[in-house]
């Protein structure tokens, strides 16, 4: 899958949100300017529940936090990279600095499941993590993540 397909430049940023909630609600921000009629909070509760249920950090500083919505129709993508690594519950308790989070329409499993395992598969690429990390602006981490 092509990640271009999910994910728009405007879902790309670096950000120095602080805290899990905080980066949590950023991405929730960025995924409800993408469909007016969602609000940024029902966003935020759909990837809290689904933090609760475990964390999505998958270790080497990097979390895929995702959620499904019933109102939307095409998934959305937003990429996140921290300017200081965050706590986050991490399966191996390491700061999490890089963040893919996907919000997909809730009747899309298959969907969500393939672009779930696209960016796991993008992120385990230890060239691909060293230029995100490298990465000052969202321009540069949607290139390198579309590229």
């Amino acid at each position: 899958m092509e990640l271009s397909t999910v994910l728009r430049p405007e879902c790309t940023t670096c950000a120095t949100p602080g805290s899990k909630k905080k980066v949590l609600e950023l991405i929730s921000e960025l995924a409800a300017a993408q469909y007016p009629n969602l609000s940024s909070q029902a966003i935020f509760e759909s990837l809290l529940a689904r933090e609760k249920m475990g964390s999505t950090g998958i270790g080497n500083g990097i979390a895929i936090p995702h959620g499904r919505m019933p109102d939307i129709t095409t998934p959305i993508a937003v990429l996140v990279k921290c300017n200081e690594p965050i706590a986050f519950d991490a399966i191996d308790n390491q700061p999490v600095d890089i963040l893919f989070a996907l919000v997909v329409p809730a009747d899309q499993c298959q969907q969500h499941l393939s672009t779930l395992s696209a960016m796991a598969e993008k992120l385990s690429d230890k060239q691909i993590l060293k230029q995100l990390r490298k990465a000052t602006t969202k321009e540069e981490l949607y290139q390198v993540v579309t590229g």
